[in-house]
């Protein structure tokens, strides 16, 4: 199959990347660096510019299937003028794919669109499926909303649109997992806040091999890309401090001071999902990382 990646060279999209290739798969990529660029038989690189509407539209040329990707990251401090960026990051390059899809002759079949259990609202209590409606009041409810609006769009040209609802991505290259690593390293891992806060998680494996399943298997609708596990705040912090063999003692760190230190963005730290990856288990996916700490031991112990 020929697919077509935005936010290809990115935590997610180069783990992607190099499993599809493994499979078989033949990789057109949007960048919107010329540096990053190539051109290799099976990969091969194009230009855009979201912001200014420009795509290098040969890069869709026999694709059957786009995996979008691309979006600024929301783990930096929400200025107003972030927040904007974060919003427009994804819906104006989702615009300029549709425009393209629209204005141009073409044989895709199939858009993937990442998304967020951000949709889902804050609460200790529920578990969330995908037939949830309820959407959470705040900036990142507001975010996944528009993210997802925009990527029904597509159903217009006649196009099957996937929605995956990412949790916490675990993975020993970046992302949350390694900031949450680094005071528990010196002894100092500790909760957040009450610590009885759900957090839904995934191992970047698990995550990629979702995608790929979705791409192969044409799947259609909204779905939780997450462990079958949840586990509390407390739960993750004090697991990764096992793994690490690390002391965990110190106190709760309260929101108030994550308030100081990051802003709204603290938000992220202290809300709670408790969501349900039955739908991805009944279409046929089979975890390699269904507990937390067989995913940590994975990525900590032998990373």
């Amino acid at each position: 199959m020929k697919i077509l990646i935005t936010g290809a060279t990115g935590l997610i999209g180069s783990e992607l990347v190099s499993t599809l290739l493994k499979h078989g798969h033949h990789i057109h990529y949007l960048s919107t660096s010329n540096e990053k660029l190539a051109s290799e038989p099976h990969y091969r690189g194009f230009y855009w510019n979201p912001e200014k509407g420009k795509i290098d539209d040969r890069a869709i040329e026999g694709i059957e299937t786009i995996i979008h990707l691309a979006g600024a990251s929301i783990s930096k401090r929400w200025t107003k003028k972030y927040k904007q960026e974060i919003i427009e990051s994804r819906v104006l390059s989702a615009n300029l794919l549709f425009s393209t899809l629209k204005n141009h002759p073409h044989q895709v079949k199939h858009l993937i669109s990442a998304s967020a259990i951000g949709i889902y609202p804050d609460r200790l209590k529920n578990i969330y499926t995908e037939e949830t409606k309820e959407v959470d009041e705040g900036f990142l409810g507001y975010v996944v909303e528009k993210w997802e609006q925009v990527a029904d769009k597509f159903r217009l040209l006649n196009i099957k649109v996937a929605k995956i609802r990412t949790g916490i991505v675990l993975s020993d290259k970046g992302g949350a997992l390694m900031e949450m690593v680094k005071p528990v390293k010196f002894g100092l891992g500790s909760p957040f806040g009450s610590g009885k806060q759900y957090q839904s998680w995934i191992h970047i494996s698990d995550l990629v091999g979702i995608y790929r399943m979705a791409a192969e298997q044409e799947w259609t609708g909204a779905f939780n890309a997450v462990a079958p596990h949840a586990v509390t705040n407390k739960e993750l912090m004090r697991t990764i401090a096992d793994t690490l063999h690390k002391p965990f003692f110190m106190p709760n760190i309260p929101e108030f001071l994550m308030q100081l230190v990051l802003g709204e963005m603290h938000t992220i730290l202290f809300s709670s999902q408790n969501v349900s990856s039955t739908k991805v288990r009944d279409n046929g996916y089979q975890f390699q990382y269904d507990y937390l700490e067989k995913a940590l031991h994975a990525l900590l112990v032998h990373a």
